[in-house]
């Protein structure tokens, strides 16, 4: 009897080892499909198409890869924590180009890891493993980890880093795990070495796991009763080891930033700092920081198709209800505190630029966007039909107050200023239209997609709710078959192509010309002068129209309608 009743144990582990082994194969097989979509649709990408922020990362990789750097005082400062990612490409090939290539092929596999963190994120917010599977594979789809995933963009990882930090965070406050501690503490750092989002990423963190601590309720939810002397040790194991890595990563990050701010910025870079006082000092900065904040929000909701008014809805709904797991309820409310935090932080620090983007943006939200999609799948494919109605209904409000407060405050502005299509690719694919803002316009399809995937989840019993993610699914498809390139034609492109040697542009040319020409020449340090070129330069890139001092040719490249020309030094030859 005893024999009989131990025997199944080791067929039972065997076939638990079976399903692991296959759960790992399943999720590295749709990386890899993720990955080859990704390059697919960048296979015609050789240089930056975004400046001067693509430039800018690729020419601080390059410098801490040993190569040439460029100044670029004045600028924006592009801090070097996505750059470090990049180092390893630029000790392999000084190629502009390939280096370019490889690149995209970084973004494409940072992106593709979505898919693995989506779906333990899901498992921990309760789905099963075949609806998981699913529902993150489509997730993974979304236009924010599709548009920037082939670009030199810290918009290529952000997203990525945040799903990784909030699995950490679950992790340390469900089960006081110091490993998950020191994991979250890290990423939030790593994020503020990235980006000025990642401060925001990183106060919010901080915030978490003092409070978390303090309360000691770590795994509350889990053993379902008031946290006691035996859970707060954890919980103060896993704040002080998220604490000192965060710390640790923090000081790491400030160094290679001033490493960095030396060597690109000698003359240091763009000093916003005023502004942003006078944003949070006055009645008028408060009103365009809070507005910006209103049109971020506004192209968060409708750029995921309502989903992520869901999430919100759904994480508000969860932060209040004391019934929900904890560890739920805290990574709610820091998601939601994360979101508020970016939206009014980077809308207080945005200097007018006469764009349409200075009212109604996307990209700096971008970074949450994937997780917020993941909260509305959530609640759409688990909620109540009741539940999926009144989230779909605030998600409805939500996008109508958001839009209003931008148009309102921006006014005329969204027809006057310039709209840069680049950075509308979601409102694009709904409205059709490439060169102008229409808030109704937009709002009006993104409603009609909510309400789809709100019908799916309606009209279905809660086992068949995947028929969501499958609208999803057919929405996203769409999305990114509109962002398949065309073949490029062939032929010189706009920007200067000097040969070997010093080269010296002309403190006239303009920046959209020399930013980019400072990634191509590959092989030294642009030179700035004004007056005559310096004797030992070989190329000379000037405005259009200079005639050449003695010594130096015209070589006829440019033209009037580029704004620049090139001369070449006769000693060079």
């Amino acid at each position: 009897m005893t024999t009989a009743f131990m025997t199944p144990a080791p067929v039972h582990a065997a076939a638990r080892h079976t399903g692991r082994a296959r759960l790992w194969w399943v999720l590295a097989a749709g990386w890899v499909a993720h990955v080859a979509l990704r390059l697919w649709l960048y296979r015609y990408h050789t240089g930056p198409v975004a400046n001067p922020d693509e430039t800018g990362y690729l020419l601080a990789a390059r410098w801490l890869a040993g190569g040439p750097g460029a100044d670029l005082t004045g600028s924006t400062f592009y801090q070097g924590g996505y750059p470090l990612l990049l180092v390893p490409i630029f000790w392999l090939t000084s190629d502009p180009v390939l280096a370019y290539r490889l690149v995209a092929g970084v973004g494409s596999m940072a992106a593709a890891s979505a898919y693995p963190l989506a779906y333990l994120l899901l498992r921990r917010m309760g789905l099963g493993r075949r609806a998981a599977l699913i529902t993150a594979f489509v997730a993974a789809l979304s236009p924010a980890l599709v548009v920037f995933s082939g670009l030199a963009l810290t918009d290529a990882i952000l997203p990525v880093l945040v799903l990784a930090w909030l699995l950490a965070l679950h992790d340390l406050v469900a089960y006081g795990s110091a490993r998950a501690g020191a994991v979250a503490g890290a990423l939030a750092a790593f994020a503020m070495a990235t980006h000025l989002r990642g401060t925001v990423v990183l106060a919010v963190c901080v915030l978490t796991v003092v409070v978390v601590s303090v309360r000691g309720k770590v795994a509350a939810s889990v053993r379902g009763r008031a946290a006691g002397p035996a859970v707060a040790a954890p919980a103060v194991r896993a704040a002080v080891a998220a604490l000192a890595s965060a710390a640790v990563v923090a000081v790491a990050g400030k160094v290679l930033n001033g490493a960095l701010g030396a060597a690109l910025y000698p003359g240091g870079p763009r000093d916003l700092s005023g502004l942003l006082v006078s944003r949070l000092t006055s009645l008028e900065g408060q009103a365009w920081a809070l507005s910006g904040a209103a049109g971020q929000l506004w192209y968060l909701v409708a750029g995921t198709w309502g989903l992520a008014g869901v999430g919100l809805a759904g994480a508000a709904a969860t932060l209040v209800r004391r019934s929900a797991p904890y560890a739920h309820r805290v990574l709610a409310g820091t998601l939601l505190l994360t979101t508020l935090g970016i939206a009014y932080a980077s809308s207080a620090a945005l200097p007018d630029e006469h764009r349409v983007g200075n009212y109604v943006y996307g990209r700096y939200l971008a970074c949450v966007a994937v997780a917020w999609t993941l909260a509305g799948l959530i609640v759409l494919v688990k909620g109540g039909r009741l539940a999926v109605v009144r989230h779909a209904l605030a998600a409805a409000g939500l996008m109508a107050v958001t839009g209003g407060v931008a148009a309102w405050y921006a006014g005329d502005r969204l027809e006057r200023y310039a709209f840069i299509a680049f950075d509308f690719p979601e409102v694009i694919f709904l409205t059709g239209a490439n060169d102008a803002l229409d808030l109704v316009d937009a709002s009006v399809p993104a409603l009609v997609l909510l309400a789809g995937l709100t019908g799916a989840a309606f009209l279905t019993i809660r086992r068949a709710r995947l028929l969501v993610v499958g609208v999803l699914a057919l929405i996203d498809i769409a999305f990114t078959a509109g962002q398949a390139p065309a073949r490029p034609s062939g032929g010189a492109d706009w920007l200067p192509a000097p040969p070997p040697g010093r080269v010296a542009v002309d403190r006239r040319v303009r920046w959209n010309i020399w930013v980019p020409l400072a990634y191509r020449v590959s092989w030294t340090e642009i030179e700035f002068y004004s007056g005559r070129p310096p004797s030992g330069a070989c190329t000379a890139v000037v405005p259009y129209g200079t005639a050449p001092p003695p010594g130096w040719a015209a070589t006829g490249g440019g033209g009037a309608q580029m704004g620049w020309t090139t001369w070449s030094n006769g000693r060079c030859r």
